[in-house]
């Protein structure tokens, strides 16, 4: 049975207890478990430390080491499953290394991530994550240049050269995207491009264009709509490409869900898919592979971008030299996209007697 008590047990009651010197415990029950696990003798002091109910006091700790041991995030549009995806690599990364996450969610706005920045610095975060950087992203650094919380940058890289930064390669996934469909035999290739301000949008349009540029096409202005990542941002801009006298015969998205999006609208406007539109997302949701016609996306691995952030953030704190990385990304070809097809031949009228 527990030996619970009503008030927090000491760790002079735990060393009393397990017959070692007080320091012993203090550091078994502070530190992470070794590579190569706990001795008996820890084992036995984390054990009697569970039944007394013991609990580390953080605040104390940190008062003696001069670390809260949490990290600070700042991710917008968490309801977005990427997002997420990666908030959850993070969390259970930070948990295994002994930290916790205080997270800001603050709307896609560089205003809005400013004072998410300045609400964890004057919370005293060890470090900072910041998943949503607009580009350039100079404005947040200038104001956090008089602290020295370490900084790292997540998914975008807001154009800072210099900070240590975890993204995808999402001008690779561009190119990959185009030139599925140019070997389709798609020339005219609309692109739904996202919102300038996200470097991960501006990349993955970098990489189409260069592309279209190495087959030879020009590339109008009338087929790249800018628009947000979400369900509203694709439908508006699939209405808006769809609806132009020569319409494309493919469209590239910068996320599933706007690629999801475009294909809802094309469906409305009577097409058929892939016969009369090629579509092609980004990041490979799970939504992505079960839709009734499943999409054609480049996956990108983003549970893995939070886990690896919140490790090389760690290493930050413990003065390692870091280095940035660019994560792979691959084209997964699924039933929404297809060869062009030739338009049928008008039948010839016989010709009157």
């Amino acid at each position: 049975m527990p030996l619970r008590n009503r008030r927090q047990p000491t760790l002079n009651e735990i060393a009393k207890l397990t017959g070692v010197h007080v320091s012993t415990v203090s550091r078994v029950l502070r530190q992470q478990e070794p590579p190569d696990g706990w001795s008996d003798a820890a084992l036995n002091i984390r054990r009697v430390a569970e039944q007394l109910g013991y609990r580390t006091n953080l605040m104390a700790a940190s008062l003696r080491t001069r670390q809260t041991r949490i990290i600070g995030v700042v991710m917008s549009r968490l309801s977005d499953t990427v997002m997420a995806s990666m908030y959850e690599a993070m969390e259970a990364a930070a948990s295994a290394s002994g930290y916790q996450i205080l997270l800001s969610s603050p709307p896609d706005s560089e205003d809005a991530q400013r004072r998410g920045v300045e609400l964890l610095l004057s919370r005293q975060v060890d470090g900072i994550i910041l998943a949503s950087v607009h580009r350039p992203a100079h404005r947040v650094f200038d104001f956090a240049a008089g602290h020295r919380t370490p900084i790292l940058l997540m998914n975008r890289h807001g154009d800072s050269v210099g900070r240590p930064t975890i993204t995808c390669d999402d001008r690779r996934g561009g190119y990959l995207a185009a030139r599925h469909l140019l070997d389709l035999g798609h020339r005219r290739i609309g692109v739904v491009a996202g919102p300038s301000h996200a470097s991960t949008a501006n990349d993955r349009v970098v990489g189409v264009c260069e592309a279209l540029r190495e087959a030879g096409i020009h590339q109008p202005a009338e087929l790249i709509v800018n628009s947000d990542f979400d369900v509203e941002g694709g439908l508006s801009a699939g209405q808006r490409l769809l609806s132009l006298r020569d319409r494309p015969t493919a469209i590239f998205a910068v996320g599933d869900v706007a690629a999801i999006a475009v294909m809802r609208t094309a469906r409305e406007m009577g097409l058929t898919l892939p016969e009369d539109l090629s579509v092609v997302g980004y990041n490979d949701i799970a939504l992505s592979s079960i839709l009734p016609v499943p999409l054609t996306t480049i996956r990108s691995p983003h549970a893995e971008m939070g886990r690896l952030s919140l490790e090389r953030l760690l290493d930050l704190l413990a003065e390692r030299k870091i280095e940035s990385a660019v994560l792979p990304i691959e084209l997964v070809v699924r039933a929404s996209t297809t060869a062009l097809q030739s338009p049928q031949p008008r039948k010839k009228r016989p010709r009157r007697a």
